[in-house]
């Protein structure tokens, strides 16, 4: 049984692929999310870095995992890596001022540009989900899943070259041996290093969920309006 770990990229989206008993793991560009799920692998878990499930209103804060996710980032300075996820009748919006303009609809929360920007992935998510339930996607951060590993949030920011090297060892000990190898695979405009890093950060929290180990923050999820889970795994 294959497990996944997704990232979206600026060429589309690139997974880490992970057997779940031989080890055996490989990277892949994708156009589309959908591609992914329907591999020749056929995964049955596959953790994406990417909001899922979203509030008719927009709670300061954002949702309650990204709320969870801040706490524990926190003590390092790293709680600005979780950005607030929109509200559902934002996420229809066309234009950054409409989109904040919804956003702000119940309890006046705002919007950062840097979710605007992802509203493209994130309709495409939400299609898939509701146009697929059961197929086994889920919400993960590769932030959370590093502290996870390391025991602590990571204080070294993943740019500078003690972060890369910190989350590179971090992902050697979880079997993930090739990741610095993957990320000289790609064209830089296609898809980052950091990006086939974080793929393989959540990619862990796949194979963990596959046996049974994952957590979800916070503990019991709500779910939004179509029954998405509104969870962020480790």
């Amino acid at each position: 049984m294959f497990v996944a770990g997704v990232d979206g990229c600026k060429g589309g989206w690139v997974a880490v692929f992970r057997h779940a008993k031989t080890r055996t793991s490989f990277v892949r560009f994708a156009e589309t999310l959908a591609a992914i799920v329907d591999a020749p692998e056929r995964p049955r878990w596959i953790a994406v870095d990417m909001p899922m499930g979203f509030a008719d209103i927009a709670e300061p804060g954002g949702r309650a995992c990204e709320r969870a996710a801040r706490r524990i980032l926190g003590p390092a300075g790293r709680a600005s890596c979780v950005f607030s996820a929109p509200s559902r009748g934002a996420l229809d919006a066309q234009d950054y001022p409409g989109a904040l303009a919804r956003n702000r609809e119940g309890r006046g929360v705002g919007l950062s540009k840097q979710a605007f920007n992802l509203f493209p992935k994130l309709r495409e998510v939400d299609a898939l989900l509701r146009a697929r339930p059961g197929i086994g996607v889920f919400e993960s951060h590769p932030e959370i899943v590093f502290a996870r590993m390391a025991g602590a949030p990571l204080r070294a920011a993943k740019k500078t070259p003690e972060g890369r090297a910190a989350r590179l060892a971090l992902l050697a000990q979880a079997g993930f041996d090739d990741a610095g190898h993957w990320c000289g695979l790609f064209a830089r405009k296609t898809v980052a290093p950091d990006d086939v890093l974080d793929a393989a950060a959540v990619c862990a929290t796949a194979l963990r969920r596959a046996r049974g180990l994952a957590e979800p923050l916070p503990a019991a999820p709500p779910c939004d309006r179509y029954g998405i889970e509104m969870a962020i795994w480790r």
